[in-house]
């Protein structure tokens, strides 16, 4: 308490003496002098915006003196105050005695601060953690220049709490809290630059360049928080107090998450799903995106993107149908009439998958006679594709559509339902029975199938 009051006390006498020179005209004069200065440096930065373009002036230059240039117009206002304050204060300083010119000095080392500063975090793009440190930075360069900055810390550091043998103070909140910004920034940016330098790599598989991603994302965030706490004087002996309430909080709560943690690990060693796969899991059909710690994304081109946790993914029957190749075998079903040739049907079919473009040509398309049907013949149109993730069901009907253009050019019938008569019989006693519709033409498919169907996989 007695560093607090000291502080107290310093801050009480630095608002007095303001108080007093705030009547003195050398006081008055250096305030003229710096709102001159003030003046002359927004104008002059003004006028330099309005006659300088500077991506014209800057074409052709490397983006990191690009980045400069631009930081030196923002800050030119600035730039222009401490200048013509530094040439006031060294005028006074030759005049008067040092006191004299106090503020004019002070004025000049804030500002200058205060440049050097913003032109060093500017290049920084997260704009969080640029204000972080610019304010952070130039908080303590005033506390310094004024004088102040050591007896803050030690009325900060006199107040604190003891947990679990572990001293917990306002200086120590505030020195973590702003080491452990910086440094999770830093790996962040550092895994960031790491992950795309992994991925543009050709040699690896894309399971595997996001597996080593995100260890290594993983072990960079761990040793930023360790080098944090290690620098502020954190003894990891004293965090043990915590330990018991993280291993409850992982056995109860988080076992989900870990669950999910771990099977996202396994998932990305084993190669058994990756990045680009085409997946059906439930009633999930679509391409695997990203992979996530938790979750693994699956895209239904539907416009909506199913989350689906990674222990789902492990505990669950999933079809991966781009597991060992690409290729995908599809089918459609029709039917014809017994009047129609069933071997001018078999090629007409086969013409009709050729002629879709996303149909391959080898394996070659077959078309199969599944079935003598009550009323009609029943044929299986078999296909490839090796691009299931631009869709299933729209290359089916490209298919369907081209054959029935191709089974009317070459004559071939397909069923049509008629207009069915009532048949009325008569009961042993004489009564009407209820009515027994009889189609004038047979159904398309025995059975009252239609006269089209479709399927999908990769068996037979």
């Amino acid at each position: 308490m007695d560093d607090v009051q000291q502080l107290t006390s310093t801050v009480a006498d630095m608002l007095r003496t303001i108080g007093h020179e705030l009547t003195s005209l050398r006081l008055l004069l250096q305030f003229g002098l710096i709102l001159l200065a003030a003046l002359a440096g927004t104008l002059a930065a003004s006028l330099a915006r309005r006659r300088l373009d500077l991506t014209a002036l800057t074409l052709g230059w490397p983006p990191f003196l690009r980045e400069f240039a631009r930081l030196l117009l923002a800050n030119l206002a600035t730039i222009v105050f401490v200048l013509l304050v530094a040439v006031m204060h060294a005028v006074m300083l030759s005049l008067t005695a040092p006191m004299r010119s106090y503020l004019l000095g002070v004025a000049s080392s804030l500002a200058t601060a205060w440049v050097a500063i913003a032109l060093v975090a500017g290049l920084i793009r997260n704009p969080f953690v640029y204000r972080l440190v610019a304010v952070s930075a130039w908080t303590l360069a005033a506390l310094s220049i004024l004088g102040l900055l050591s007896p803050t810390m030690t009325a900060l550091d006199s107040i604190g709490v003891v947990i679990g043998g572990l001293r917990v103070t306002p200086l120590l909140v505030i020195k973590t809290s702003v080491l452990l910004m910086l440094t999770l920034w830093a790996a962040n940016a550092a895994s960031d630059f790491l992950d795309r330098r992994v991925r543009s790599t050709a040699d690896l598989t894309p399971s595997i360049q996001v597996l080593i991603g995100k260890l290594i994302r993983l072990l960079l965030i761990t040793f930023a928080i360790l080098i944090a706490l290690s620098t502020v004087g954190i003894d990891f002996s004293a965090l043990a107090f915590f330990s018991g309430a993280v291993g409850v909080g992982l056995g109860f709560g988080l076992q989900k998450i870990v669950s999910n943690l771990v099977s996202g690990i396994i998932l990305l060693a084993d190669k058994s799903i990756k990045p680009g796969d085409v997946i059906s899991v439930g009633d999930h059909f679509g391409r695997v995106g990203n992979m996530g710690a938790r979750y693994t994304s699956v895209d239904t081109r539907d416009g909506r993107e199913y989350l689906i946790p990674n222990e789902d993914l492990i505990t669950q029957r999933v079809a991966n149908w781009t597991y060992s190749s690409d290729l995908v075998r599809l089918f459609v079903k029709f039917n014809t009439t017994y009047d129609s040739d069933p071997r001018q049907a078999q090629a007409a079919a086969v013409e009709a998958a050729l002629s879709i473009e996303r149909v391959l040509k080898k394996p070659a398309p077959a078309c199969m006679l599944f079935e003598f049907g009550a009323t009609s013949i029943e044929f299986e149109l078999w296909f490839w594709i090796k691009d299931p993730a631009a869709g299933v069901a729209n290359v089916k009907s490209d298919v369907l559509l081209a054959l029935w253009d191709t089974l009317a050019k070459h004559g071939v019938n397909i069923p049509k339902p008629g207009p069915a008569r009532v048949i009325y019989e008569l009961a042993p006693n004489g009564a009407p029975r209820p009515p027994k519709h009889e189609p004038d033409s047979p159904p398309p498919v025995g059975a009252g199938s239609p006269p089209f169907g479709s399927g999908g996989g990769s068996g037979g």
